[in-house]
């Protein structure tokens, strides 16, 4: 049937496509005696044998309108996906019917030919203007030799002793063990979470929300006091945000850290070498290396942006949505990583804040992604299956239980990423990057693989949430 319906399309802004559709009067009219022949098996009538009861009186029993609603919403399904693949369509989103289903159904006559009109989001046919000679600036990356001692520093803060205080007021850089409880200070109403006993608290700048470490120190083990604090305006409980709050907080106890000496023995208990000398040769050997792994991002960054303003193509609504849903997606799992309690903290208000601040960002992927679809096309760039093979072999190996991978989505994931290490390999060789000094907030940040690997028979504590009087984890509200 698909071969004769009368198929017309014509482009609308946003990357969205019109359809007009003339579908044949024979195929409404079976759609409609299909309908009637669907509905009908379940009507039981007096002398009739289910199934064989007469056509005018299904009809009649059924009703007309409720006929041509079940035929219409079949035929426009099927129609659609006739139209679609004989116009080789890739549509995004669900079609849109013009005027609503309402309108259509008052139009609708099995006897006569059906004048159907859709608008959809298709798939953006990405250009780019230029390809080669592109220009770009990236943020150089300077090899810090400072951040060694920095490292061993964190390592040795790690592996320190803490050792009770009993002489001196809390200070910056202590450990205190503390129990309050807080309100609000415009509504006297306590704090959900905010309350705890026997919490251990680093008094470090930025641990918890601003005046709250800042109240401890200068304390004396055993003392109470009132603390005023300021709930950050990105805090993520809403309750909380921009609020000022009251803790009553009282020391009950102190303690400070006993660095280890800096020898053989701490490199030892830091990481698998066996003095301090070759600790720090490793040190240098990975900051070089994740100096030039962050200069390689530094200018891939910027190779894509550079390639975007090259980039012709209208974004459809329903691509950008999607986009969006995948940020709010990450952003969960990360927050559930972290601990935190989603499916409170997502309230329908803050799940729509959230779309509309990460729509700037999922703008800005889909560029950069349809930017290296059309670099493919136009260079014609592509992974052989063999290199898929080996590459998904390889990550394979990786993974403790392979029955819970899709090897389908692995697979696609994996040519993914290899088509797009091979394009911006080819950017690399075919575009000139200049390297600019950063400005102080733009300096990218040290990775994890920098830090010294401390072994298992460290004798560091682990850190453990508090347990209050009843056994329970406290809260850490006052965490920002």
């Amino acid at each position: 049937m698909s071969s004769s319906l009368k198929v017309k399309t014509s482009t609308r802004p946003g990357s969205r496509l019109a359809l007009e559709v003339g579908v044949p009067a024979e195929r409404c009219k079976a759609s409609y005696d299909a309908a009637i022949s669907k509905l009908g098996r379940s009507v039981r009538l007096p002398g009739f044998r289910a199934g064989h009861v007469p056509k005018q009186v299904l009809i009649q029993q059924i009703g007309v309108v409720r006929i041509k609603a079940s035929a219409l919403e079949e035929l426009v399904d099927a129609v659609l996906r006739d139209a679609v693949a004989q116009e080789k369509l890739e549509v995004l989103g669900q079609p849109e019917v013009s005027g609503g289903f309402e309108v259509l159904l008052q139009q609708f006559d099995p006897s006569k030919e059906l004048k159907l009109s859709l608008e959809m989001d298709v798939a953006p046919t990405p250009t780019l203007k230029s390809i080669k000679g592109l220009k770009a600036e990236a943020v150089r990356v300077d090899y810090d030799a400072n951040r060694i001692d920095e490292l061993i520093e964190q390592s040795r803060r790690q592996l320190a002793a803490l050792v009770p205080v009993s002489d001196r007021a809390a200070a910056m850089g202590d450990v205190a063990v503390v129990s309050f409880s807080g309100v609000f200070t415009d509504t006297d109403e306590a704090i959900a979470g905010g309350s705890a006993n026997g919490l251990e608290v680093e008094l470090e700048e930025g641990r918890m929300i601003p005046g709250f470490v800042e109240g401890i120190a200068g304390m004396t083990t055993g003392e109470s006091k009132s603390v005023d604090c300021q709930f950050p305006e990105g805090y993520p409980q809403e309750e909380c945000r921009g609020r000022t709050a009251r803790f009553d907080i009282t020391l009950d106890d102190l303690k400070t850290r006993e660095l280890p000496a800096l020898d053989d023995a701490f490199a030892q208990q830091a990481s698998d070498k066996q003095s301090l000398a070759e600790l720090r040769e490793d040190l240098e050997k990975r900051l070089k290396q994740d100096t030039e792994k962050r200069q390689q991002q530094s200018r891939q960054e910027a190779l894509l942006a550079a390639l975007v303003e090259q980039l012709e193509v209208e974004l459809p609504e329903s691509l950008i949505k999607e986009e969006i849903n995948t940020l709010l997606q990450e952003t969960a799992a990360q927050m559930a990583q972290q601990g935190m309690d989603v499916k409170k903290l997502f309230t329908p208000e803050t799940v729509k804040n959230l779309a509309e601040a990460s729509r700037g960002e999922a703008t800005e992927r889909l560029q950069r992604s349809l930017a290296l679809k059309a670099l493919a096309q136009a260079e014609d760039i592509s992974v052989s299956d063999a290199e898929i093979d080996a590459k998904v072999k390889e990550v394979s190996e990786g993974f403790s239980d392979t029955n819970r991978i899709d090897p389908a989505r692995l697979r696609a994931a994996v040519a993914e990423d290899l088509l797009r290490d091979t394009l911006l390999e080819w950017l690399e060789q075919n575009a000139s990057v200049i390297l600019v000094e950063a400005k102080p907030e733009e300096e990218p940040a040290a990775s994890d693989e920098e830090k010294p690997k401390a072994k298992a028979k460290t004798k560091a504590k682990p850190k453990t949430k508090a347990k209050d009087a009843d056994g329970k984890a406290a809260s850490e509200t006052p965490a920002d």
